[in-house]
């Protein structure tokens, strides 16, 4: 199956954020491959989004990688605990990106069961399955990912996305979650989800 080159990433965010709903994340972590299908995601454009931490092309050391060629990961940590995976997208110092809201399990489930709770798939509790890999957070701590990944190339071979052909029969449109600080960009419909 395909691997998303760079041409993918380097579109229109929003676009690019609904593309990838129906996408596989693979993450090698010492030979084992972690894999599942992409379900949500949102946008953020940092010329005009408040919401976005590059907001007005503003550059730190924690928004750098913003600014990257498309294709590349863009890692980070909120409230002191919580990993988020998002793709760089847009020609390279474009600070704008897709941060990867939830996926479903391909691959790999029992270690990222491990990861989450500690144990395996089948001593998970019905509520722990329900919420398996339904966050930005989730996802990462199950799929190994921290800021180490921050700044991998998403054309290579360790952190990627890969297309299996699948076309979503509908996809959803919404708010973004955990912003009403950003004003009116609180209400950008940027999340899009299966």
């Amino acid at each position: 199956m395909p691997k998303l080159t760079r041409d993918f990433y380097e579109r229109d965010t929003l676009l690019v954020a609904r593309d990838l709903l129906g996408k596989y994340l693979v993450h090698r972590v010492d030979g084992v491959p972690l894999c599942g299908r992409i379900t949500e995601t949102e946008a953020y454009i940092g010329r005009m989004d408040k919401a976005c931490h590059a907001y007005g092309y503003k550059r730190t050391p924690r928004t750098q990688t913003l600014f990257s060629p498309p294709g590349t990961a863009y890692l980070y940590l909120i409230y002191g605990m919580y990993h988020c995976l998002n793709f760089v997208t847009e020609p390279e110092g474009e600070p704008c990106a897709v941060l990867l809201r939830a996926v479903e399990a391909a691959e790999g489930a029992e270690f990222m069961a491990q990861n989450r709770f500690g144990c395996g798939l089948s001593a998970l509790t019905p509520y722990q399955r329900k919420n398996f890999l339904n966050g930005p957070g989730k996802v990462c701590r199950a799929f190994s990912l921290t800021r180490a990944q921050n700044g991998l190339d998403l054309t290579g071979d360790t952190l990627f996305l890969w297309d299996a052909g699948e076309t979503p029969e509908q996809i959803h449109v919404g708010k973004r979650i955990g912003i009403d600080y950003a004003e009116e960009a609180a209400d950008f419909p940027w999340r899009f989800y299966l």
